[in-house]
């Protein structure tokens, strides 16, 4: 058995382009549910507020499924991760 065939066998986690997928697919999500929570928060009370921090997460959604398209996983992973629990909070606190 080659040293490859060795190093290859003890790995289980995800090749990178499930990786990509998986990432795409998690920012689709996220910016469908923004999408509604965006028209739900419209429809209950119009502020410009409402507009600006869920359109953030919505052009920040659309960007972390373009750095996964071109291999930045991991990047987009942080990016989606820090966008969603600022928007949050912001919702939370700002928009309370």
């Amino acid at each position: 058995m080659s040293t490859s065939d060795q190093m290859g066998a003890g790995r289980a986690g995800l090749t990178p382009r499930q990786a990509r997928r998986i990432r795409i697919a998690a920012a689709s999500l996220l910016m469908a549910a923004a999408a509604v929570v965006l028209a739900v928060r419209l429809a209950s009370r119009s502020s410009v507020l409402v507009v600006g921090v869920y359109g953030l997460l919505l052009v920040l959604c659309g960007l972390v499924i373009e750095l996964s398209r071109r291999g930045r996983t991991r990047l987009g992973s942080y990016l989606l991760a820090v966008g969603l629990v600022a928007a949050l909070v912001m919702d939370w606190v700002v928009l309370a």
